[in-house]
């Protein structure tokens, strides 16, 4: 690793925390029906919160006037509202935070000419990753304004996938500069365990999506026993809902959603157990951290499955859900770590 290159690893690496500490917050923002607290989108005059009785009157009266609070809220009280408001003015504050936090010290690194060249195209994408995140929040919470009192579940997996995107490209550019040498003189062809990794890893953003699904829908709440549904390894409301929507209840349909989520977990589990098993085989040749990579990742994914099993079967608690959520997040972290480390060590 470059001396120089030490600040700017430390910010990358701030930055990823940021997206994390958003993506815990925006869980517990959903888990508490807050989102649709905020019923307007303003950059710059909506940073600060409502400073007196009037301001609190204002935002209150325009939360009447949404489909949440006539359709599922009307009993709020102007206490009951504050409550969903802070946590959604949070969850902003943190992703007006992290544009701070990555374009002035940008622009102080580009001042100072502390940036190389190959850099200056990565970092901008990350700022434009950063603006489309905020976009997507703004159009999954403007789905829930307009008759129908809850963000649109496909929405919601778009705003949580590109969050998942955005910290792997800043996890990965500040990988890139703390193996800096490596990434220089030891770029590896792909092998059978990069494969298998991307392969995972592809699996583990699907999953990611039908957790959203599963959150979006409350389709946890449907079955909560494991391993089978309803006394069965697949419910027959699976069947009937493909037979009655097609594709389309693979997306839509609440059981359908849970158990595509289940199976998923499984087939991640039992990938990362047999690569695990399989560590030490010649054809995969991989060295020491490579392996530890690997040991972590099954580590990590041991745990998401337990997490799971546990938030379902009793049913749904918030604490649960959101470590779950924080989980997810680390192991898709993981998979990142040692694609990299497999590319480049």
């Amino acid at each position: 690793m470059k001396k120089r290159n030490r600040p700017i690893i430390i910010w990358l690496y701030s930055g990823c925390a940021l997206v994390f500490l958003m993506v815990i917050i925006g869980g517990i923002t959903r888990l508490t029906g807050s989102g649709l607290s905020i019923t307007e989108w303003k950059v710059v005059t909506g940073t600060l919160p409502p400073m007196n009785e009037a301001q609190w009157a204002s935002e209150f009266s325009k939360y009447q006037a949404s489909p949440q609070f006539q359709k599922v809220n009307s009993h709020f009280q102007l206490h009951d509202f504050k409550t969903i408001y802070w946590w959604e003015y949070i969850h902003r504050l943190v992703a007006r935070l992290m544009g701070v936090v990555f374009i002035i010290p940008l622009l102080w690194f580009l001042y100072k000419r502390k940036i190389q060249a190959d850099l200056i195209p990565k970092l901008f994408i990350i700022i434009l990753l950063g603006a489309w995140q905020g976009f997507l929040g703004w159009y999954m919470v403007k789905s829930g304004l307009v008759n129908n009192p809850h963000v649109s579940h496909l929405r919601l997996a778009m705003h949580l996938v590109n969050a998942f995107i955005t910290f792997g490209y800043i996890f990965w550019v500040a990988l890139d500069l703390q193996y800096y040498k490596d990434t220089l003189t030891s770029k590896r062809p792909k092998t059978k365990a990069t494969e298998v990794t991307i392969g995972l890893l592809i699996i583990v953003l699907l999953q990611i999506i039908y957790g959203a699904f599963v959150a979006g829908l409350k389709a946890g709440y449907v079955y909560n026993t494991w391993p089978l549904m309803d006394g069965q390894i697949v419910a027959d409301s699976v069947f009937k809902a493909f037979n009655y929507d097609g594709i389309f209840s693979l997306v839509n349909n609440l059981a359908t959603v849970q158990f595509i989520h289940r199976t998923l977990a499984l087939i991640i589990f039992f990938g990362i157990v047999w690569f695990w098993f399989n560590r030490h085989h010649e054809s995969f040749s991989l060295k020491a951290e490579q392996k530890q990579g690997v040991i972590s990742c099954m580590l990590i994914v041991l745990l998401q499955v337990v997490l799971g099993i546990c938030t379902l079967i009793f049913h749904m608690p918030m604490a649960l859900a959101i470590i779950h959520q924080a989980t997810a997040f680390l192991l898709f972290g993981s998979f990142i770590f040692l694609w990299h480390r497999l590319r480049f060590a």
